[in-house]
């Protein structure tokens, strides 16, 4: 599956920053130990924290050339949480647009080595995470997620979470099948097999064992497991398309 995403690079890093400004602004007031839907355990803080954390992370992997072991984890003694987020959205947003999107650079997929990578990861990554805070009750309103900002959003998982991740984690003998994802008039197909997993994008139609649908923005939040599959409409065997939605919980977790 191809690693270019379906939306323009530059697009993708200015949805990095006004997600995460929208993310700061919901987290201002807030209860840091409000628990978070679809979450279990995690508080509202721990979330703000761990994407803080990620901005950072990534400006020091991107300046050493090398994965961290260590980076600022926590906002510092005289520091707020709001600050302690702004600071590392400012500081990695600096450090991607100083650098053209093709340009090489070090990331955790071996297929796709370049700062793009990071435009699109981080974009999705804070885009979730804000769709958290607010749905934990941090905001008076859950802000919507834009068509093609989610499109990409399905892609992204299908590629780097659902091919990728779980190889990495040795993913096999699971049950063989085949799921359709169908949204805002594109297809992906999701594949399982007795050694692992694989998803493309479907150009026409193939044989499926199941088919799940939804809106763009309700496919992107039910992939990432922030909607139940009441969302989607499901057609098929019901089995296959729970081992999809259990086989993404441990890709994502």
């Amino acid at each position: 599956m191809t690693v270019t995403p379906l939306l323009a690079y530059d697009n993708l890093l200015d949805v990095l920053e006004v997600e995460g400004e929208r993310l700061a602004t919901s987290t201002i007031g807030s209860d840091p130990e409000s628990e978070v839907p679809y979450l279990p355990g995690m508080r509202l803080g721990e979330v703000v924290r761990h994407v803080g954390s990620v901005y950072r992370m990534v400006v020091s992997w991107l300046h050493d050339g090398r994965r961290p072991t260590r980076w600022q984890r926590a906002p510092g003694e005289d520091q707020s949480l709001v600050d302690y987020l702004r600071a590392g959205l400012l500081e990695v947003v600096h450090e991607l647009a100083r650098h053209d999107p093709l340009e090489g650079a070090p990331t955790w997929w071996p297929k796709h080595q370049n700062y793009g990578f990071w435009y699109r990861r981080l974009a999705h990554e804070t885009t979730v995470h804000r769709h958290d805070v607010q749905m934990s009750g941090a905001a008076a309103t859950v802000g919507g997620i834009p068509p093609e900002m989610a499109l990409d959003g399905v892609d992204e998982i299908m590629s780097l979470w659902f091919t990728h991740r779980l190889g990495v984690l040795g993913v096999s003998d699971v049950r063989p099948g085949r799921v359709a994802i169908h949204t805002g008039g594109r297809r992906w197909i999701a594949q399982t097999t007795a050694t692992g997993t694989s998803a493309w994008r479907a150009e026409g139609d193939e044989q499926v064992d199941a088919i799940v649908s939804s809106d763009p923005a309700g496919m992107y939040l039910w992939l990432w497991g922030r909607r139940p599959g009441a969302h989607v409409l499901e057609a098929g065997d019901p089995e296959v398309v729970t081992q999809l939605s259990d086989l993404l919980r441990l890709a994502t977790r």
